[in-house]
């Protein structure tokens, strides 16, 4: 007899190690944690989910599939839909039915399922989502263009493909009642109208609570996962089956209402929505029977795969794409790459129990065929697209522009000096003044925590290459510097030094390993920093030439603090004191100074550079 804490505690080691493995692999979590479940489960037997939780299993597993749209529908906002190119609405719009139809009808005559059961998993196969949208992009590094429609692309379809799967699971539930048409559409109609009006109502009430500040900030959170809870069970006891269109409705509603900041739900949301899908998909992996693990290891199921991979997906891009302006290359790639994900799996593992009971036997294929196509298409794309990329000649060349940690006062201005060079930057704060502030300046920006979650999927970093850790709080600087070392290199991971840096010994300090390298001369941390720019000292731009050289420019103005070095072929290079700094002919050198220096030679003169911060 097993422990049944042994077995959560198992659970729960094994999700944080695969979630690590998939970090330090840069691929969809997802991958590991399903090789890990048929692992523990089918492969060696030591977890059997349903003798672990017993009558609890189906409810745990409905209620974590309502937090995984719950959080997937808050994101979705309908004012970036309106902004979004017409190619991604295409894709939603165009591709998205023509690849569920495709696959409905291989489903359909490959394994002999009703069509109820195919268009169902048709309906599946539509979801890409970015958490394993993402981590494909940042090892392929396609063309921005193609990039931002994959990334977009997946955003978007997440929630609206979960609704999609809800409504046509719904629809035949209606149907398997045995009743009339009319009484079927009537039946439906009923959960629909149950699960939207009761969803939008908890929406708006839960943000007019958040907007006038019912709640203190501290109970938000708990206020949120309550009042989904009850939305799902409530739904559930007035129209059966409409719990999780309720929750999605819920999440799109208080995701688009006007005045409330769901930023703190938002993060806790997805710290439980990791939580959930990491224990979840073990679990449900583990559940597979080793009969039906071994029947997806045929032909049947690796024809529908190539369907899916070499017709659904590019014919549906095809379509989509049909008299716009994006080039046959990158039409080609983007029919090459949609891994399917999270949505897919969760919902598909809950219908399945839930079909099951109701008499459908062959809905116990949904699972492993779901499985299957997300083992395949992650497997197979991560492999291949990288290359097919290289091959089309739609890779961007190495990055070389910067994220800069904080949006204060220093790093605009640092920012505002490397834009002048044409380096491309991108400024990331949670402080809203900060960001409004560097908006008006004309930066790129990101509002929030660049090493959340939510960052994670929605973080643009195409063409960024280094990290610039320019917070005045140590501890953010040190996290982001852990986080983006494994993204960037751990050379092109840079943390300017703090007053607490200063003040403690060596023993003290943080490992550069961690960290990163420290930016500028030992004595210039951010508070010398922030002092001088605010006391009017520039940054400012001098050229090497065979004529001005780096001996020139330290005589010319010893007191002058250098802080970057760009080398002839635009990489970056700040002054760390290391022995490596060695600029030559045609850098640029960026220094602050806190007064204009005299110069020989007018074109030398920083002035007539064009970059006087």
């Amino acid at each position: 007899m097993h422990d049944a804490g042994l077995d959560i505690a198992i659970i729960g080691i094994t999700a944080l190690a695969c979630q690590w493995g998939a970090w330090k692999a840069r691929l969809p979590a997802i991958l590991f944690l399903l090789i890990a479940g048929l692992i523990l489960g089918p492969g060696t037997g030591l977890l059997n989910p349903d003798e672990l939780f017993g009558d609890l299993l189906f409810p745990l597993v409905s209620l974590a599939v309502a937090v995984i749209l719950f959080e997937g529908s808050l994101t979705l906002n309908f004012k970036e839909l309106g902004t979004i190119s017409t190619v991604v609405r295409r894709m939603i719009t165009v591709a998205a039915p023509v690849t569920w139809l495709i696959v409905a009808i291989a489903t359909h005559f490959l394994f002999s399922l009703s069509w109820e059961l195919s268009i169902l998993f048709g309906a599946l196969m539509v979801v890409t989502g970015p958490t394993v949208v993402t981590p494909l992009l940042r090892t392929v590094r396609p063309s921005e263009r193609v990039a931002n429609i994959l990334r977009w692309e997946g955003i978007v379809i997440d929630p609206i493909g979960a609704l999609l799967v809800v409504v046509v699971y719904e629809f035949i539930v209606t149907q398997s009642q045995g009743q009339a048409f009319s009484q079927s559409l009537l039946l439906f109609l009923e959960i629909i109208v149950v699960g939207m009006a009761i969803g939008a109502a908890a929406g708006f009430a839960l943000g007019k609570i958040l907007t006038r500040r019912r709640l203190p900030e501290y109970l938000q959170n708990l206020a949120t996962l309550s009042l989904l809870f009850m939305v799902f069970t409530v739904c559930n006891h007035l129209a059966e089956e409409s719990g999780l269109l309720g929750v999605t409705v819920m999440g799109m509603w208080l995701g688009n209402m006007r005045g409330v900041h769901i930023h703190n739900i938002l993060n806790f949301k997805e710290n439980l929505t990791i939580l959930f899908i990491s224990g979840l998909f073990i679990i449900l992996a583990a559940r597979l029977p080793l009969e039906q693990l071994l029947s997806i290891v045929a032909l049947a199921p690796l024809i529908l795969l190539l369907v899916i991979q070499f017709i659904a997906r590019p014919v549906s891009v095809a379509l989509a794409t049909l008299r716009s302006n994006i080039k046959f290359r990158e039409r080609i790639l983007l029919g090459w790459i949609a891994p399917r994900g999270i949505v897919a799996a969760a919902v598909s593992a809950l219908f399945a129990l839930r079909l099951a009971e109701q008499g459908y036997p062959d809905a116990e294929l949904l699972v492993p065929l779901t499985f299957a196509v997300i083992l395949g298409t992650v497997i197979f794309q991560s492999a291949t697209s990288r290359p097919l990329a290289k091959l089309l000649g739609i890779v961007e060349p190495e990055p070389r522009g910067v994220l800069i940690l904080g949006a204060n006062s220093v790093a605009r201005a640092v920012g505002k000096a490397l834009q002048q060079q044409d380096m491309t930057v991108l400024l990331s704060d949670s402080n809203w003044e900060n960001i409004r502030a560097a908006r008006m300046a004309g930066f790129k920006t990101f509002y929030g925590n660049p090493v959340s979650e939510f960052a994670s999927q929605r973080l643009d970093l195409t063409g960024i290459g280094n990290l610039l850790a320019m917070s005045p709080l140590r501890e953010l600087n040190v996290i982001a510097g852990m986080h983006f070392r494994n993204e960037f290199g751990i050379h092109r991971t840079f943390t300017i030094r703090t007053s607490a840096d200063s003040n403690q010994s060596e023993k003290h300090q943080v490992s550069t390993q961690l960290k990163g390298n420290p930016l500028f001369a030992a004595d210039l941390t951010y508070a010398k920093l922030a002092s001088l720019i605010h006391a009017g000292a520039d940054i400012k731009a001098t050229k090497l030439t065979a004529e001005f050289t780096f001996e020139d420019f330290t005589r010319q103005d010893p007191n002058a603090m250098l802080l970057f070095g760009i080398n002839e072929r635009g990489k970056l290079k700040p002054y760390t004191l290391d022995d490596k700094f060695k600029p030559g002919n045609g850098w640029v050198l960026l220094s602050l100074v806190r007064e204009a220096r005299p110069t020989q030679n007018p074109e030398q003169s920083p002035n007539a550079l064009g970059n006087k911060a």
